[in-house]
């Protein structure tokens, strides 16, 4: 009956000829068959924006010794957390004013906005010379990089209702396989003069700044990006959907005995975002969990880099990069492939709370995995990778539906934004503690309770097991379709 409401008012409602989103709407309605160039306009956008966020962090140990700020090589963590984290700080000031102009202005120039800021600041990234410079760019970065939330918007608004967990899937994927193969670029490309020294000399540029070829790679890309984006169309309403409620009365009269138009209708008059329990009780699990994701990615390069008297693995960067592309190679192949049966077979609620309580299992055996060597030693950590990244992504995904489910197209980038905003805190925050935490537990070698890295993993698991205790009711709310 949901279908038939749906079909209802596109066949009643009445188009505005100049209006982006009404061209959309009926392109939707008129086209059959697999989205293919929406799928990869949505994928390559998200990858442009997620590379450059975790790109840093199998090469910021080396970089943040470089710039002979730390004293003592225990102190390296300290100071990598910050630059770690400067990025959501920057993210959290802006979201919501980003998510505000999509919803006013449209989709469209934020998400060329976005794009354009990773040509320019992740450039100037991979050409600092000292801390603050890292700090500041990777801080203007964020600022400028406020496309998440509109992207989700749009993703939804782009694709036919059959495709939407498709659509939102493949934010996730993107996103996710963008902070795993971010990091594996870094960690090839970086330091190119000593990895790659018949190709790069330490007289070329990338001699003098060794950190530049990665982000290089991530701008260029990030500026085809941008020049495939001006041919996107706009999904936005120029007109108030509200000015059209006449025209399509009748229709809603003759569904009035559906239970699902009242829902529909009841859901539209929650004009305020903070009074939405179920947009405000997703986004609060998304942090909690985005906090933990955040806070994991740094831990794992810190702890692959760090010598093994440490607790460490004494992997290069080199290394940390390789265990990372495989990570991305086996996320996308399950993302592709078995999420989306996954969450029509057990709702986005239970996939967010499998993938947790399955993630807190696996985190456990870290601290097991640092004794091992050799062959044993990469097959583990590798097969160990996968799981934890398609848990995280898997648990994430099932939160994204939740939170564009919980409001109408006009408020959907607002929310969205409301949603980055509470993210990229919580991320701003999981770089600066994990560092300081990991930095801590390295000089607790002898520590008779959780010694060394096992402390620090203990501290992971907590947050996990929060996010997945409030995936439970009555506090995770859910809006019925």
């Amino acid at each position: 009956m949901a279908e038939e409401y749906t079909e209802c008012l596109l066949e009643n409602n009445k188009y505005h000829e100049h209006c982006p989103g009404c061209k959309v709407d009926q392109m939707k309605k008129s086209r059959r068959g697999f989205p293919f160039s929406e799928l990869l306009s949505v994928w390559i956008i998200v990858l442009c924006t997620a590379l450059p966020i975790s790109s840093l962090f199998p090469f910021l140990y080396f970089m943040i010794s470089d710039f002979d700020i730390a004293k003592k090589e225990e102190d390296i963590g300290f100071y990598a957390g910050f630059v770690g984290c400067s990025f959501m700080l920057g993210r959290t000031l802006t979201s919501v004013i980003w998510g505000i102009m999509a919803d006013r202005y449209g989709r469209k120039p934020v998400i060329l906005i976005g794009t354009a800021s990773v040509v320019i600041f992740n450039t100037l990234f991979g050409l600092s010379v000292n801390f603050w410079m890292a700090i500041i760019t990777r801080f203007c970065l964020g600022s400028f990089n406020g496309l998440l939330g509109p992207i989700k918007a749009y993703a939804i608004e782009i694709f036919r209702d059959e495709y939407q967990g498709l659509a939102l899937s493949a934010v996730s994927t993107a996103w996710g396989i963008g902070l795993i193969i971010g990091p594996a670029m870094g960690g090839f490309l970086a330091q190119p003069a000593k990895q790659y020294p018949s190709l790069f000399s330490e007289e070329s540029v990338f001699g003098k700044f060794p950190y530049f070829l990665p982000c290089l790679v991530i701008s260029c890309f990030a500026l085809l990006v941008t020049i495939a984006s001006l041919r996107i169309p706009e999904t936005l309403h120029n007109h108030k959907i509200a000015d059209d409620a006449s025209s399509h009365d009748e229709s809603i009269k003759f569904l009035s005995h559906d239970p699902e138009s009242h829902k529909v209708t009841e859901r539209n008059e929650k004009n305020s975002l903070l009074k939405n329990w179920p947009l405000i009780s997703s986004i609060i699990v998304y942090c909690i969990l985005s906090l933990h994701d955040m806070a994991y990615t740094e831990v794992f390069s810190l702890w692959a880099n760090s010598p093994r008297k440490y607790g460490g693995l004494g992997y290069t960067s080199a290394d940390v990069g390789s265990v990372l592309a495989f990570s991305g190679f086996g996320l996308l192949v399950f993302q592709l492939s078995l999420y989306s049966y996954a969450e029509r077979l057990l709702g986005p609620i239970v996939v967010t709370r499998i993938s947790g309580s399955l993630g807190l299992v696996l985190l456990s055996s870290y601290p097991l995995i640092a004794k091992l060597s050799g062959l044993v030693l990469t097959l583990t950590l590798n097969c160990a990778s996968v799981a934890k990244n398609v848990l995280s992504v898997s648990a994430i995904t099932g939160l994204f539906i939740l939170q564009n489910n919980a409001v109408g197209q006009d408020q959907r980038g607002a929310a969205n934004g409301l949603a980055m905003t509470g993210m990229s805190l919580f991320k701003a925050i999981g770089p600066a503690a994990a560092g300081i935490i990991y930095s801590w537990s390295e000089k607790r070698q002898d520590a008779a309770f959780l010694s060394g890295t096992q402390m620090v993993f203990f501290i992971l698991n907590t947050v996990l097991a929060l996010g997945v205790v409030l995936t439970f009711k009555p506090f995770l709310a859910e809006t019925k379709q």
